[in-house]
């Protein structure tokens, strides 16, 4: 079930939000875990199999460290736990992908196990991750109770797609939480405000994108505005599904930590990778990175940690050769940053820095939305002139035209003037009025986006495959 479905929106959230309301509290965290073991067996029941199973490991693996005392049996159990819940994130996501490597290497004849890929399954399994491993490191105590572990596991605002949530950043408010007017105000707006930005915005820019590739020969034109409107669309597809995850959890009394903070406006590779994805860089740099032992020893003991954490982030996001290559690719760049070009960065004026940062992000992109390593290469190749491509054609001149409005729209967007004019709005001096012109520009927002989803407009939603 998406957040961006009829479905959703009029029938599974109006009842979800009405019993969690009417019901005492002691019964309110049934009611959440009941609502999100429904929200994801919705589509396809067995994955949720998949997913209690996994986290019922997460949480035997927590019991099992706390009560220990040995350090080497501590270990042992922390290893075990690690194992256990990686399997099917192995099996589902790269099992074929090892697979047909392995066919190709040796004279070898495996057939591919074609299993289709558990909804939100790298999400949840890093989330049990953390847990283990901050138990093990006696961050935070075990949960005794397993069904307020299943809940921070399975919570359906962020189960399918992030932000990844530590335990510990939200423990307390699984026991003790209190949902006020103003929280749950901010709530509604945050999350119509990430609808927006998903149906409205990167839904548009996913159907620029499909009509250029649609259009026969590619020509320089349509393969850069086609990659352009995917390096927007991605932003807002995810940074709009981060809002909404984050918006549903403030009307239950939750607190998410941010995921994005205006990532294209970064003035370098390394800045870009501290706003974009937040939850998911700052899991690698703690239970990747550090462990290895960051940047405290030499520095090619430094970039072989460096290495390794991209190699994982590109194969986290897809088994393929050509999410590899990106991760490589921004190794390369955060490599050379590290060894000096980010201080040429910080003399640069502000808008060459972000230029830069934002083209590198952009071709990126262009390896990430292949659907090969062969396709990355070749789409590279046409972008700069080394295939015989015309310059523009017909096709992609009038597509380029009739979506241009968007594509402004989108930039805009994609920085803090919106946000700047609605704080100077709530600040003006006629209060009550700003007021109601804010809550009409959100209704208008909710209007458009049911009238676009009612018409059955091009809906995808990227992270579904991650």
């Amino acid at each position: 079930m998406l957040f961006s479905s009829i479905t959703f929106l009029y029938y599974f959230l109006p009842a979800v939000l009405a019993v969690y309301f009417v019901v005492p509290s002691r019964l309110k965290n049934a009611v959440l875990l009941v609502a999100s073991l429904l929200f994801y067996t919705w589509g396809e029941p067995r994955f949720s199999i998949i997913m209690v199973t996994t986290a019922l490991a997460g949480y035997l693996a927590g019991q099992a460290i706390n009560h220990l005392k040995r350090n080497s049996l501590r270990k042992l159990a922390l290893a075990a736990g690690v194992i256990i819940c990686l399997i099917p994130l192995f099996l589902f996501k790269y099992g074929d992908f090892a697979i047909n490597n392995l066919n190709q290497l040796f004279p070898a004849a495996l057939t591919p196990l074609k299993l289709a890929l558990p909804i939100g399954v790298s999400f949840y399994t890093f989330q049990i991750l953390s847990y283990v491993v901050d138990v093990y490191r006696e961050n935070l105590k075990a949960e005794r109770n397993p069904f307020y572990f299943l809940m921070y596991v399975a919570f359906f605002p962020q189960l399918i797609a992030g932000p990844i949530v530590r335990f510990q950043t939200i423990s307390s408010e699984i026991r003790d939480r209190k949902v006020t007017a103003e929280l749950f105000a901010s709530g509604i707006t945050r999350f119509i405000c990430g609808l927006g930005k998903k149906i409205l915005i990167a839904n548009t820019l996913a159907e620029f994108a499909r009509n250029l590739s649609a259009g026969g020969t590619p020509s320089v034109l349509s393969l850069w505005m086609g990659s352009l409107a995917f390096t927007l669309q991605i932003y807002f597809d995810f940074s709009g599904y981060s809002d909404m995850a984050i918006g549903l959890g403030s009307m239950f009394g939750f607190h998410f930590l941010e995921n994005f903070d205006y990532p294209y406006l970064s003035r370098s590779v390394t800045d870009f990778w501290r706003r974009w994805h937040m939850s998911l860089g700052s899991w690698f740099r703690d239970y990747v990175y550090i462990p290895l032992g960051g940047s405290r020893g030499s520095a090619a003991k430094t970039y072989r940690n460096l290495l390794i954490v991209w190699l994982l982030t590109g194969l986290w996001h897809g088994a393929s050769w050509n999410f590899v290559l990106w991760g490589l690719f921004y190794f390369c760049l955060l490599a050379l940053e590290r060894a000096g070009l980010g201080k040429l960065l910080k003399r640069l004026p502000v808008a060459l820095a972000v230029l830069y940062t934002f083209l590198l992000v952009h071709l990126g992109f262009v390896m990430f939305n292949a659907d090969s390593l062969g396709q990355a290469v070749m789409n590279l190749k046409g972008m700069f002139g080394l295939r015989e491509l015309p310059l523009a054609e017909p096709l992609a001149l009038y597509y380029t035209k009739s979506y241009l409005p968007t594509m402004l729209m989108a930039l805009v967007a994609a920085t803090p003037l919106p946000r700047h004019a609605l704080k100077s709005l709530t600040k003006w001096k006629a209060a009550p009025v700003s007021d109601w012109i804010a809550v009409a520009g959100l209704a208008l927002v909710l209007v458009f986006s049911t009238a676009s989803l009612i018409d059955g407009s091009f809906n995808p939603f990227l992270y579904f495959r991650f």
